[in-house]
C-alpha cells in the first residue's frame, strides 16, 4: 500500500502532462493525495487549456500549468525551482513520426532527458521517476532506440548527482488499455464497418489499464533509491482474442507486421536478468554503477531471477481471456454492456466513453 502522505505538502512536477498519463496522475493525486502543488508542464497551450476545464484552480488551488518544452534548459529551470518529485513522461511516441522525424525524436527523448537530468540536480529535486515503454527492450526502432537511450542516460543520472540529494529511476511498462494510437481504439472503429485489420495472428502484447500504469509509478516513486529500473508484472493478450473481445462476428484481415514492430513484446530481455530482482508485484533490473552497492543493501523481500530468464508477452504465465479484457473494457468505458453481442457491420446505438 502507498503512503497516503507521499506527497503532503510537496510540490510535484509532471513534464508531457497533459497526455493520457498525466491527466489520469493528476486525477488520482487531486483526488487521494495533498500536494502542495502539482505542476503541469507541457508545451501545447491549448491541451492545458482544455484540462483547467476539468482541473481549474478555482477549485484545486494545488494545480499550476506551466507553458514550457523539455528542449528548453532555461525554462526547465524555472519551472523546477522548489519542486520535490518529478515525473518525466514528455516524449514523441508515435513510431512512424519518429522514423519520419529521427532529428526531432532525438531532440525530445534524448537531449530533453539530458535537460531534466541536468536541471533537477542543479534545482535539488529529490526524486525523478522517468516513464519507458516496452520498446526500449531490444528495440529495432528508432522511438525505442531513444528511449532506451533515455533510460540509461536517467539511471546513470545517479552517478552525476553524486552528493545531491537527487535520486534517478525508470519505470517500464507495457501497452496501456484504450490510450491513444493503440489497437483498442483502431479495433472498435473498425468494428462498426465489420472487418478487423490484424497484423499477425500470432501476435501478443502486455497490457496494462491507465489507472495501474498510475498507481504502480506513485508506488515505485514511493520506493525508489535511485538507479532502479522497475518492471510490472502485467498480463498478455493475443490479438485475435483482443479481436473476439472488442467484435466477435467480425471477421479478420491479416496485414502483415508494420515496420519497426515486433511479433512479441520484451519487457526484460534475456540479457538483463543477470541483474535482475524479483519482487512479489514487479521486477527490478539493477543498474551496474558503484554507486549501488550501498542502495542495495536497503532492498529486502527479493530473489534473483534465473540467469535465462527473459519476460516477454509470448512467454508470460499470466493471459488475459476474452471475459477478463472485456470487463476490463467495460469498466473503462470503451465498451457499453451488451456490446459483444452487436453484429458486424451495424453500428452500436450508444457512443463509446472516451478517457
Amino acid at each position: 500500500m502507498t503512503n497516503k502522505d507521499i506527497f503532503k505538502g510537496k510540490t510535484i512536477l509532471i513534464t508531457g502532462g497533459t497526455g493520457s498519463f498525466g491527466k489520469k496522475f493528476t486525477e488520482i493525486v487531486l483526488k487521494n493525495y495533498q500536494p502542495a502543488r502539482l505542476i503541469i508542464f507541457s508545451r501545447d497551450e491549448f491541451k492545458q487549456f482544455e484540462m483547467a476545464q476539468i482541473f481549474p484552480d478555482s477549485q484545486y488551488p494545488a494545480i499550476r500549468y506551466f507553458v514550457g518544452d523539455v528542449r528548453d534548459k532555461e525554462r526547465l529551470d524555472r519551472a523546477f525551482h522548489n519542486v520535490d518529485y518529478v515525473i518525466h513522461a514528455a516524449a514523441l511516441k508515435q513510431v512512424p513520426a519518429a522514423e519520419y522525424n529521427p532529428f526531432e525524436a532525438v531532440k525530445t527523448n534524448i537531449l530533453g532527458a539530458q535537460n531534466v537530468i541536468n536541471v533537477a540536480i542543479d534545482q535539488g529535486v529529490k526524486k525523478v521517476l522517468a516513464l519507458s515503454t516496452d520498446k526500449a527492450a531490444n528495440p529495432i526502432n528508432l522511438y525505442g532506440a531513444t528511449k532506451l537511450c533515455s533510460d540509461k542516460l536517467f539511471i546513470a543520472g545517479n552517478s552525476y548527482a553524486s552528493a545531491d540529494p537527487c535520486a534517478f529511476s525508470v519505470v517500464r511498462y507495457g501497452n496501456v488499455v484504450g490510450s491513444r494510437g493503440s489497437v483498442i481504439p483502431l479495433f472498435i472503429s473498425q468494428r462498426q464497418k465489420g472487418v478487423l485489420t490484424v497484423t499477425d495472428p500470432r501476435m501478443t502484447r502486455f497490457w496494462i489499464t491507465l489507472e495501474d500504469a498510475v498507481h504502480f509509478v506513485i508506488m515505485c516513486l514511493e520506493q525508489m533509491v535511485g538507479g532502479e529500473l522497475f518492471i510490472p508484472k502485467i498480463p498478455s493478450m493475443n490479438i485475435m482474442d483482443l479481436a473476439k473481445t472488442i467484435a466477435p462476428r467480425c471477421k479478420t484481415q491479416t496485414v502483415g507486421i508494420r515496420p519497426g514492430e515486433k511479433l512479441h513484446e520484451v519487457l526484460l530481455p534475456m540479457n538483463e536478468s543477470r541483474n535482475t530482482i524479483e519482487f512479489d508485484r514487479y521486477y527490478v533490473v539493477q543498474p551496474m554503477f558503484d554507486f549501488w552497492g550501498a542502495r542495495a543493501a536497503k532492498n529486502t523481500g527479493f530473489k534473483p531471477v534465473p540467469a535465462d530468464f527473459e519476460y516477454s508477452s509470448d512467454k508470460n504465465p499470466e493471459f488475459l481471456s476474452v471475459d477478463q479484457m472485456r470487463q476490463l473494457l467495460r469498466d473503462h468505458g470503451f465498451m457499453p454492456a451488451g456490446s459483444a453481442k452487436a453484429k458486424s457491420g451495424k453500428s452500436s446505438k450508444k457512443k463509446l466513453a472516451r478517457v
